[in-house]
């Protein structure tokens, strides 16, 4: 049997607790700003991500080559908005799951059914959440985020 061709496209998911303002207008800011350069960040170093906030955690998946998503992933872990920092899951893929450079999830009245029925945050809480679990939400979200914008047939 023949080994399993290596691949240099891998996929990293973390959580850590975030260390923004409490009040939401100052946080929605923040989340803001933090999208907008990460955005950069990513289309240069030519990743793809999904980031999720819930409750004061936050939960990524990055995807890209294996040196840009370590680099990536380096300069997230030393960023002082996040604190207890943790991979959950490093692995090799295929192909990619999200289609923009980076896309933020975050609790509101329109995604609560996808938060609620994902129960991401006790597992947090816990300290174990499952890749499984993340990933599910997160593609989710993206495919609901699609889906309003009419451009969902175009990655299925």
């Amino acid at each position: 049997m023949r080994p399993a061709k290596r691949t240099s496209l891998v996929n990293l998911i973390y959580f850590s607790r975030l260390n923004l303002a409490a009040d939401a207008p100052s946080r929605a800011r923040q989340i803001s700003e933090i999208t907008k350069h990460a955005q950069k960040k990513n289309e240069f170093s030519v990743i793809t991500s999904f980031l999720i906030v819930e409750g004061s955690f936050a939960v990524q998946i990055i995807e890209g080559e294996r040196l840009s998503v370590n680099e990536t992933f380096q300069r997230i872990s030393t960023d002082t908005r996040h604190r207890d920092v943790k991979i959950v899951e490093w692995r090799e893929i295929n192909k990619r799951a999200f289609v923009t450079s980076f896309t933020t999830g975050v609790r509101s009245g329109t995604t609560e059914i996808h938060f609620n029925k994902a129960g991401l945050l006790p597992m947090l809480q816990r300290g174990t959440p499952k890749s499984s679990t993340i990933h599910n939400l997160a593609t989710t979200l993206q495919q609901d985020t699609m889906s309003k914008q009419g451009i969902d047939h175009l990655f299925v």
